[in-house]
């Protein structure tokens, strides 16, 4: 098997998907008056939220030169794994809880502060349980399980 044969299959990929994280959470945001109390200008919100960030490879960036074939071995330097996707599941998320004071409209920017709020913390979450590290993981099995499929008898990361 050529080198560049084995760039072309491991490129195929594209974009390795290898890990979804998934988390439901409870948000809270709020505006307040620095005049009046809560009860009259104050806007509360309480929201439900589900999302997913997915991790994985792109394989786009790989190169020939980040590939080796030796006989039946062979070495491949993988690009590091980076958060493909985060993103909240709109069907899924839900606002619990609304509180507006009696002299102010409801502010129609405060939900979307608290989804956006929400992506961040859902993606500190998953960055802090290992997500790059296990989405690392499973693309080297993935690539592993082709390599061996291809005839390689030894698969080895740089």
């Amino acid at each position: 098997m050529s080198q560049p044969t084995v760039v072309n299959r491991i490129q195929k990929l594209q974009r390795l998907e290898t890990v979804v994280y998934t988390m439901d959470k409870i948000v809270t945001g709020e505006k307040q008056s620095e005049i009046f109390p809560d009860f009259l200008a104050g806007d509360r919100l309480l929201m439900l939220v589900h999302g997913e960030v997915i991790a994985g490879i792109d394989f786009a960036t790989l190169k020939v030169s980040d590939v080796h074939v030796q006989d039946r071995t062979v070495r491949v330097h993988m690009p590091q794994a980076q958060v493909l996707v985060t993103r909240l599941d709109s069907g899924k998320t839900r606002v619990y809880s609304r509180q507006t004071g009696w002299l102010v409209p409801t502010d129609p920017n405060l939900e979307s502060q608290v989804r956006s709020e929400a992506e961040k913390e859902l993606l500190q979450a998953a960055l802090a349980d290992g997500i790059l590290q296990k989405a690392q993981e499973n693309a080297r099995a993935t690539i592993t399980s082709l390599m061996q499929g291809m005839g390689f008898v030894e698969v080895r990361f740089e």
